[in-house]
């Protein structure tokens, strides 16, 4: 063909192999991606009904909770940030966020994009937002609708503590919002035993689904909240009191679901009993934890706070001062290894190693290491 023609266009059977070690996605297990082609049924098939409820009572384990309206979200896992938000706030609410981070932000801009009001609470990317700071904002900002802190930010590899938070907010009228995209799977979450109201997650960090699923759960006093609401959810397609009566009893039609989708969700859920929550927890922190002492050793500075780093995802300053994109781009070209760069303050000086879910393997980080290793000798950057 000619130039620009139909033969010079990529194709999928060319697409290079990479090593998945970014903040997302992760690698995607064989087993997961034969479930995904599987035949597609129709999104009212009984067979895929039952297989609904079941990705339904699997997600109640891995959130911890009892919930009812549990489901993923089609979407990914903004979608899920947005339905969480969508569903409680109303034009003129307030809301405190804290904001330590890119999705913290990206929580505050979605809820003022709603009509309401984001007290921010801000803390230097990197470090957790106490949660003495956001307890005070909500003393001074007792008509709060909700209090919502990202648990695992993704920029920065920071840990949120969850638990004073929820205790504080047990029983009182300001919902506990958690988004748990990067978290779930990888460290515990325990939405009921710590108080979460609406909890979010993106299906493809620690649970090794590609993109397209945001698993949500809603508390009875969140979902109280939003059948209290003076006037309908923004958001038809994220609308809960909608989206609960296809996923409940009634089966009545919203949306169609992405059926494959949610093979691939079934199948990694599984596998994630098999394989028992403790032990994958176990599984990424002691992989993490080598992973940080071997990036230490060798001249990098972990961002996070000490005593709240991510296993799942460690933000690096490379040692030096170096640039850190012409490395990335070498580890991607000739080592087909994909990481994340550095977002906002941090862009151009910061990795981003992701070890989630399938990806999270001590043979994954040899390689890392060693294609480190010879890019950091070569002097390059």
């Amino acid at each position: 063909m000619g130039e620009g023609g139909v033969g010079d266009r990529p194709r999928v059977s060319s697409l290079k192999p990479r090593l998945l070690l970014g903040p997302g996605p992760s690698h995607v297990p064989a087993r997961v991606r034969e479930a995904m082609a599987r035949p597609t049924l129709g999104h009212l098939d009984p067979q895929f009904l039952a297989l609904m409820d079941d990705v339904a009572q699997r997600l109640r384990a891995l959130f911890g909770t009892v919930n009812r309206v549990t489901f993923p979200v089609s979407g990914t896992g903004s979608a899920g940030m947005e339905a969480a938000l969508a569903n409680v706030l109303e034009p003129g609410d307030t809301a405190i966020v804290g904001v330590a981070g890119a999705f913290g932000q990206r929580l505050s801009e979605m809820v003022t994009r709603m009509g309401a009001r984001a007290v921010r609470v801000e803390a230097e990317w990197g470090r957790i937002v106490e949660p003495g700071a956001l307890l005070e904002a909500l003393g001074q900002h007792p008509e709060a609708r909700l209090l919502a802190v990202v648990h695992a930010e993704t920029s920065t590899g920071m840990r949120q503590p969850l638990e004073e938070l929820g205790a504080a907010l047990r029983g009182g009228e300001t919902l506990f919002v958690v988004d748990a995209v990067t978290s779930l799977g990888g460290i515990p979450v325990e939405a009921d035993g710590i108080g979460i109201d609406i909890c979010y997650a993106g299906t493809q960090k620690c649970l090794s689904v590609p993109p397209g699923l945001a698993p949500i759960t809603f508390s009875e006093r969140a979902l109280k909240r939003v059948r209290r609401r003076t006037r309908p959810v923004q958001s038809w397609y994220l609308d809960v009191t909608l989206i609960e009566r296809y996923w409940g009893g009634e089966r009545l039609y919203h949306h169609t679901a992405p059926i494959n989708l949610m093979y691939a969700l079934h199948e990694a859920l599984v596998m994630v009993e098999e394989e028992g929550l403790e032990n994958r927890f176990c599984r990424h922190n002691t992989v993490g934890i080598e992973l940080h002492r071997a990036l230490e050793e060798r001249g990098f500075t972990l961002l996070a706070q000490e005593g709240y780093r991510l296993p799942q995802l460690t933000a690096v300053k490379l040692p030096g001062g170096r640039e850190e994109a012409a490395l990335r781009a070498r580890l991607l070209d000739d080592y087909g290894i994909e990481i994340g760069g550095g977002l906002g303050p941090f862009k151009g000086t910061l990795w981003r190693i992701g070890l989630m879910g399938a990806s999270c393997t001590r043979a994954n980080v040899r390689r890392f290491l060693r294609a480190t290793d010879e890019l950091m000798g070569g002097g390059s950057g």
